[in-house]
């Protein structure tokens, strides 16, 4: 499979010069090129070709025509993700997917739905995604008690300490199926379980493990969860989050009564069409492929990062070859005496795109609040590098990261 910005070889001497000094990058974990296959896709309902253009809830052929695509994306990507069509809602992305589950929830709750009514106490991974913080944050302004579970130093969150937390009065548990900026795996399966038996709902943000992990949410057991189609080879502005039929759950966002009144508003149809198309390219047997291809440039690059200085060090312990525990792309490390700024931008320089952390508060001199949640020093922190590699990745980029990197260091 190809895709939009891949490599290729130039001829003779000339090509390797050309080669080079191609720009490569490795922020796979913030966004990643649109696949060709899904540009393909999106196209007629992009350009209106064949009368692809129509309103989705209109009742003449072209609506009835957009509807069709729509509906058949949301088998495609309930397929993807052990669902039933019925239980996945399209919005425009993983940030309006967290919010719109979290407030609909409490909403819902709030006016006396659910099997608890009156609990109001809501557990949170200390180390989630400013989308899930920020929403917490709301949550007790509605009068809710959010309390922030803490990561232990090997970056998951244990099933005894969360079984420790709960409370009867626990309305919601939300931990990501995997960390963003970390990249560990967290044991989302056991924690559902775990939050299921004090009758809470569980709630994931699976935007970083769609297209890198095998997911089943059946198997899984949680309640509700987030994607973002942008994260695995789709267009940005597109994602969808899956709701338990027997969620409690009211709409905040009304008005036209789409996505079966749980998301009102025209549907992006070239985004879920894209999204879908995404979805299917990652089959379970082309994501087991990927994962060992992937885990082995991933403990490569670890190896040569440690070697190069004793100033760096893995910000997480992380086994080889493991693609269970840990994103088998992700490479998270810290870099004594330097800042992440620093860092990128003199890599940015070299032709070579990594960040600090998470895209949306890369520019922030603050140091991460996931890595002080599982008890790094600010100051260590404030030199926190991620290096995350995908379809385009080589063991050639790693090697010219660790030059660049050599050539600042030492």
């Amino acid at each position: 499979m190809k895709y939009l910005n891949e490599e290729t070889a130039g001829a003779g001497a000339e090509g390797s010069r050309r080669n080079q000094h191609r720009r490569i990058y490795l922020d796979y974990a913030a966004t990643t090129p649109v696949y060709p296959e899904v540009l393909e896709a999106m196209l007629p309902y992009l350009s209106g070709l064949d009368g692809c253009f129509g309103n989705p809830s209109s009742l003449y052929a072209e609506g009835k025509q957009a509807q069709a695509a729509l509906e058949q994306a949301r088998q495609v990507l309930a397929r993807a993700v052990g669902a039933s069509p019925l239980e996945i809602v399209f919005c425009s992305g993983g940030t309006e997917a967290i919010a719109t589950v979290m407030g609909g929830m409490a909403q819902a709750v709030l006016n006396g739905q659910g099997r608890k009514p009156r609990a109001r106490h809501v557990l949170c991974a200390a180390f989630e995604h400013h989308a899930v913080l920020d929403n917490c944050r709301a949550l007790r302004r509605r009068g809710f008690e959010v309390e922030l579970l803490r990561p232990r130093r090997d970056g998951h969150i244990h099933v005894s300490d969360l079984e420790a937390a709960l409370r009867s009065d626990t309305l919601m548990v939300t931990v990501s199926l995997a960390q963003n900026e970390l990249g560990c795996v967290m044991p989302v399966a056991d924690l559902a379980t775990a939050a299921h038996k004090q009758g809470a709902y569980f709630f994931t943000d699976a935007v970083q493990g769609l297209g890198k992990l095998p997911i089943n949410l059946a198997d899984l057991g949680v309640d509700a969860a987030a994607f973002s189609a942008h994260k695995l080879g789709g267009p940005k502005g597109a994602g969808a989050f899956f709701l338990r039929s027997d969620l409690p759950f009211l709409a905040e966002q009304l008005g036209g009564g789409q996505e079966r009144g749980r998301r009102s508003g025209t549907q992006n149809v070239a985004g879920a069409v894209g999204f879908a198309q995404a979805a299917k390219l990652h089959s379970p047997s082309a994501l087991a492929r990927e994962a060992q291809r992937l885990a082995a440039l991933r403990d490569d690059l670890m190896a040569g990062l440690l070697a190069l200085s004793n100033r760096i060090r893995a910000s997480v312990p992380i086994s080889a070859g493991d693609v269970h525990g840990h994103l088998p792309g992700h490479v998270h490390v810290l870099v004594e005496g330097i800042d992440s700024q620093t860092l990128v931008l003199h890599l940015d320089e070299a032709g070579i795109a990594v960040s600090g952390g998470a895209a949306c508060s890369a520019a922030s001199l603050k140091p991460s609040h996931v890595l002080t949640a599982i008890g790094i020093a600010p100051k260590l922190a404030h030199g926190a590098l991620r290096i995350t590699m995908g379809a385009n990745t080589t063991p050639e980029h790693g090697q010219r990261l660790l030059e660049a990197l050599d050539n600042l260091l030492n």
